[in-house]
This record gives structure tokens, C-alpha cells and sequence, in this order.
């Protein structure tokens, strides 16, 4: 697929005063493809923030280029970067509205800016607004409107020029989770019917997976690891990633929950992850049988990611001859390739 963005080594370097260099993105390099919903995860800190800004050219890189639909921004002067803004929809987690405009007023102020005539501003402005589920309230003021009806506005807006590509930057944030699987929806929408590339920055593992095709993980101004959802959810590389993937799916146990679980259990914690593969809660049966261990369920969850099963499920295992069964199923279950830890 062809590449929208491409970032090449881009790194962000910030000198204040007192405290020396600050590097916020660190040789960075990522492209995102025509059409997909890429994110962006990671803590607070992680310079996801700052990417987002080189990508809309609100700052310029210390080193590196980024090309949106072929341009270099890096090579553009001033005039030609607003033209390039024009097209880069934007989303805020503080929605960023005039609160003295209308809700009609706020959409099409875009199209005013571009020059567009009044008739058209209205036609545009009236399709966005049936397109998000806001036309009637098109004469309302955004303090009369709700956080995810503030949010479908800001998305309404970042849409007014027909961008190619819309940038999510922590656009949930603010959303309780009903509100926050409304908007996800939307900008699902966005994507597949208007058939826009998105870029969502975001910290909530539940948001990626609900609407993205790939995730990026960052950390310290890196992106330390990339790949399809579903991979990266079932079998993390990274620390990082695995850290996001437990807040995101609630599937194995906290260090509180451990305790608790202790209290109970006496046997050694094993944890495994459940995947789509066909068969597999056999296999695993097969292997705690094998080792000659008694199994039994005591934590965990399985949902779905990209409508394919993903999860963990924690057995207490004991039997046998103790020690060496519970290792001897930890080796079928590894042998078999599923992905086993003990808990400690």
C-alpha cells in the first residue's frame, strides 16, 4: 500500500534553560499507509504529543524529514505549510471550540478561512453534521452540548476540507466509556466510509482496540515496538507493550489481586495465553495432563480483538510431584507454542 506518511529518522531536541537538551522523539522512523488507523501508544512523557505536531507541522523536527502525501514538510515555507495544514484534519482532547460560535459556525469556520462561498459552506457544513448525528443541533452554542456531542463537533470540523489524513490527539481522554465507544465508532466511520487515514495518539490500549489496524508503542521518544493489533496484544515483545496490554484487557492478575489469589491457593500461578488457534483449550488440557498436574481455573478473560479471540486465563496448578510437574507443564505448554509465565 502506498505510503500517506512517512517519517525518516525524525528526532525533536528541545534546550532549556538550566536543564540542558531535552529529547522528546528520538530518530524516529514510520510510515503510515493510505486508508489505515495507525496508533500511537504510550505514557505520559512518551513524546507521542510531540510526533503528533511534527506530522501536522506545527513544529519542525531538530533532524530528520516528514513527507505527508508527498511533501516534504521540512522543505515547505510558511505559505505552502498552511496549505499543507488544510489538508491534516485535527482533533483535540479539550475539543478546542469557540464557545462564542455556533455549533454550524464552529465547522464551517475552516471553509471560511479556505475562501469557500457561503452556499457551499452551507451544503458542506449540513452533510458533516448528518454525517456525525449533529444536524439538529446546528444552532446550538458548545456549552450547550455534551463532551461526546463537543468531540463529534471537533471531528466535524477537522473533516470541513476533506483531508486525507486526521490526527487523533488524545480524542478520548476526556470521554466516559460509553461516550468514548461512541466517538471511537465514529472516527471508525470516518475511516471506512470517507476512507480517511487516521492517526490516534493516545494512552487507552481499549481505544486501539476497538478501531486500529496497527499500534505503535513509544517510549522515551522511540517507538521500541510496531505492529498489527492482534499481534501485539497476543504476544508482546516489549516490556512496554506488555504493561499497555494487561491495562487494556484486565486478564492477568495485579500485584494486589496476586496477593488475594495466595491467600487461597497454595499452588504455583500459571498464566496462559488464549489466543484464536483452533483446538487450543485441548492442547493446553493435554499438556497439564501430560506433566501429570491438577489444574484449576482461578483468574483471567477472553474477548475479542480485530473479532479475533484474545485473552489470559490463570491456573492454579499442584499435584504430583510438586515442582517438577508444574515445570514439566510449563515446557509442553511452551513446546506446544503457547505462551506460558509463571505468575511471581
Amino acid at each position: 500500500m502506498t505510503a500517506l506518511v512517512t517519517l525518516d529518522k525524525v528526532g525533536k531536541r528541545y534546550d532549556r534553560p538550566g536543564a540542558g537538551p531535552v529529547v522528546a522523539v528520538d530518530d524516529v522512523s514510520l510510515e503510515v499507509a493510505e486508508g489505515e488507523v495507525l496508533a500511537v501508544i504510550g505514557y505520559s512523557g512518551a513524546g507521542k504529543s510531540t510526533l503528533v505536531r511534527l506530522v501536522n507541522a506545527l513544529e519542525m523536527p531538530t533532524s530528520g524529514s516528514v513527507r505527508v502525501a508527498g511533501q516534504d514538510l521540512t522543505r515547505l515555507s510558511e505559505k505552502e505549510l498552511r496549505a499543507a495544514r488544510s489538508r491534516i484534519g485535527m482533533i483535540f482532547q479539550q475539543f478546542n471550540l469557540f464557545r462564542s460560535r455556533t455549533v454550524a459556525k464552529n465547522v464551517g469556520y475552516p471553509l471560511k478561512v479556505a475562501g469557500v462561498a457561503r452556499a457551499e459552506r452551507d451544503r458542506r457544513v449540513a452533510e458533516l453534521l448528518d454525517f456525525v448525528g449533529l444536524l439538529d443541533r446546528a444552532h446550538a452554542y458548545p456549552e450547550q452540548l455534551s463532551g461526546g456531542q463537543k468531540q463529534r463537533v471537533g471531528i466535524a470540523r477537522a473533516l470541513a476540507t476533506n483531508p486525507p489524513l486526521l490526527l487523533a490527539d488524545e480524542a478520548t481522554s476526556a470521554l466516559d466509556p460509553e461516550t468514548t465507544e461512541e466517538v471511537l465508532a465514529l472516527l471508525r466511520r470516518v475511516n471506512t466510509e470517507l476512507g480517511v487515514t487516521v492517526v490516534l495518539i493516545t494512552h487507552e490500549m481499549e481505544a486501539v482496540r476497538q478501531i486500529a489496524d496497527r499500534v505503535a508503542v513509544m517510549e522515551k521518544g522511540r517507538i521500541v515496538e510496531i505492529g498489527d493489533v492482534y499481534e501485539v496484544f497476543t504476544a508482546p515483545k516489549t516490556a512496554a507493550a506488555r504493561r499497555f496490554v494487561r491495562t487494556a484487557t484486565h486478564d492477568r492478575p495485579s500485584p494486589e489481586i496476586l496477593r488475594r489469589l495466595r491467600e487461597h491457593h497454595t499452588g504455583r500461578l500459571v498464566s496462559v495465553r488464549i489466543t484464536d488457534r483452533p483446538g487450543l483449550q485441548q492442547v493446553v488440557d493435554r499438556c497439564f495432563r501430560d506433566a501429570g498436574v491438577q489444574a484449576e481455573l482461578v483468574f483471567g478473560g477472553v474477548g475479542e480483538i480485530a473479532e479475533r479471540r484474545a485473552g489470559s486465563l490463570t491456573y492454579e496448578l499442584g499435584g504430583g510431584d510438586g515442582v517438577a510437574d508444574v515445570d514439566a507443564a510449563l515446557r509442553n505448554l511452551r513446546d506446544a507454542g503457547i505462551d506460558a509465565e509463571e505468575e511471581n
